[in-house]
């Protein structure tokens, strides 16, 4: 009974915590660019709220299982209530820099944080190896349902306020106001949970040296992580806040339209992260990495190519259709070719290198949304990137099984 409880309270808090970051994530360039932000300033302040996130994440995450899984989540939690007070009271951008490189301030409508990594060591103690990808992918289901429904709830509420005679400037605010909400309920749930989510101590007593929380598995995580960080680089230069004003830029839609996309958009990839179970069954979780990532990858090209609206959110939308496969498969994995006491760690690390890979890409971005001839570029940027990734992990890691692919041979 403690298990589901724990289960549930992890699943809760990952609901809310993805809404969040749908409900800021669709409005945050366009409510910076408001308060006078330029666009390369708004790069800037995406990179270094990337960059900060990934120093702070290390340091939390690689001291987890130490530390305890709780108190790591609770820090978080604090983190992200902190910011999005921060970004409510002030446009003054050296704030803003310091609240976003210390803070939790999702731009991308992802994960971001020290959340997804000890949330998931926590879910391993509960779950079988068999079971571990089937549990994440309905992790990833419930988080990008949640982010769809915040985005939708995002760009509706600011329509509807301001056709109500509320400043652009002030609806937006209000959606800081739920965002650092987001992070006081939470708050309250991590307390909530029990001493089980902490690591399960090692009966070995010679234990090799730890390096960043981690000791037989660090090469293969080395691997994993420099691979990431590359796919995250190219992740980076599209996040949602920037897809989002490339598509208010490009179509001039308004905020409302934008949510129904992203609403929709974020619908299939969750259901694109359930449909990587069978597959992963069928032909293993690396193979289930590359195979559906490239083709997304391919439609993700095709967006800026598209002659109109109607075309480039049918792109975009099959895009998502598939682009969520890999998530499930690159978490369980991760999970499973390192020790029990590895895994806040290993999950830290490889997370860390994807939000350092990720930071310095809003800012070019940001340089490339402001000359005309390169607008779209970091779509194919993008697209073409994460195919060179693609190909790199399968050549480097399609002969290492986790275990219950191995029992299966």
């Amino acid at each position: 009974m403690t298990h589901r409880k724990d289960i549930t309270l992890l699943f809760a808090t990952r609901i809310i915590r993805l809404f969040c970051y749908g409900f800021l994530s669709l409005i945050l360039a366009l409510y910076l660019a408001e308060t006078g932000l330029t666009e390369k300033q708004i790069g800037l302040l995406f990179t270094l709220t990337l960059a900060g996130d990934a120093g702070i994440t290390l340091w939390l995450t690689t001291s987890a299982d130490r530390f305890g899984r709780r108190r790591t989540l609770l820090i978080g939690a604090l983190l992200m209530l902190g910011a999005g007070i921060v970004f409510i009271l002030t446009n003054n951008i050296i704030v803003l820099i310091a609240a976003a490189i210390i803070g939790v301030i999702s731009p991308s409508g992802n994960e971001i944080g020290p959340f997804l990594s000890v949330e998931q060591a926590g879910l391993t103690n509960f779950i079988s190896n068999e079971k571990r990808t089937q549990v994440f992918a309905w992790y990833n289901l419930v988080g990008s349902f949640a982010t769809a429904t915040g985005a939708l709830a995002s760009g509706w509420l600011a329509q509807t306020l301001q056709t109500n005679g509320w400043s652009t400037l002030e609806a937006y605010r209000l959606i800081l106001v739920g965002y650092a909400l987001g992070g006081l309920v939470l708050t309250i749930l991590f307390l909530n949970l029990s001493p089980m989510i902490e690591v399960v101590p090692s009966n070995t007593t010679d234990q090799p040296k730890k390096v960043l929380g981690l000791h037989r598995s660090r090469n293969i995580v080395f691997k994993l992580s420099a691979l990431f960080a590359l796919d995250a680089f190219a992740g980076g230069l599209i996040v949602q806040s920037m897809i989002a004003y490339w598509f208010h830029i490009k179509f001039g839609i308004d905020a409302g339209i934008l949510g129904s996309i992203f609403f929709g958009a974020n619908v299939l990839a969750g259901f694109s992260a359930l449909l990587a179970v069978p597959i992963a069954n069928k032909i293993g979780l690396i193979n289930t990495m590359v195979f559906t990532h490239i083709p997304s990858n391919i439609l993700l090209i095709l967006v800026p190519l598209m002659p109109n609206l109607p075309l480039a959110i049918t792109a975009l939308l099959l895009r998502f259709s598939i682009s969520q496969m890999d998530v499930p498969a690159r978490q369980s994995y991760t999970l499973a070719v390192v020790a029990p006491d590895e895994r806040s760690a290993a999950s830290g690390v490889t997370a860390i290198a994807r939000s350092v890979g990720a930071s310095i890409s809003p800012m070019l971005t940001g340089i490339f949304f402001s000359i005309p001839a390169l607008f779209s570029a970091p779509l194919f940027l993008a697209g073409g990137l994460k195919i060179v990734y693609d190909l790199l992990l399968f050549r480097e890691f399609r002969s290492t099984k986790p275990p219950e692919e191995q029992t299966n041979q």
